[in-house]
């Protein structure tokens, strides 16, 4: 178990001062400093899960935003070409993730390509596309989850 500590003044560290920032071709010589969390989703599902053909499955996962609550996150069961509202499984709390939930039917054996894309109170949307950065952090591009249905 580790300790809470409380206090009536910023934290002052390298990483929160220095070392999180944004660098990369899109970003300034000395970087952009990381100020809050974007929109992002992920399902609950082991990546490339082997799932049985023509089941019925209920996908479920978490959004989160660091900008307040998730008002939605939709699915695509066919690589994006189509989506759907997941529904709730909650009521998020402002600065945590919202649960869901969507139904799916399994196809016919196969490779499958899922994908959910979250939207904040802001209407900020996960993109199909993300500004790289040279450090990886704040991935929050839609995430081509692969399944193979057997």
């Amino acid at each position: 178990m580790g300790q809470i500590e409380v206090s009536a003044t910023p934290l002052v560290s390298y990483w929160n001062t220095q070392a999180y920032r944004l660098f990369g071709p899109a970003y300034p010589p000395g970087g952009t400093f990381i100020t809050t969390q974007p929109v992002r989703s992920a399902f609950e599902l082991d990546w490339n899960a082997r799932l049985p053909a023509n089941q019925e499955y209920l996908l479920t996962g978490r959004s989160w935003s660091g900008s307040g609550p998730i008002t939605r996150t939709e699915i695509s069961t066919d690589g994006g070409r189509r989506w759907h509202r997941a529904a709730p499984r909650d009521r998020g709390a402002p600065a945590a993730w919202q649960r869901w939930e969507f139904p799916w039917r399994t196809p016919g054996p196969g490779s499958c390509t899922l994908q959910a894309r979250a939207t904040g109170i802001t209407g900020a949307t996960q993109s199909a596309t993300v500004t790289s950065n040279t450090l990886g952090y704040l991935f929050d591009g839609i995430v081509r989850h692969p399944v193979t249905v057997t």
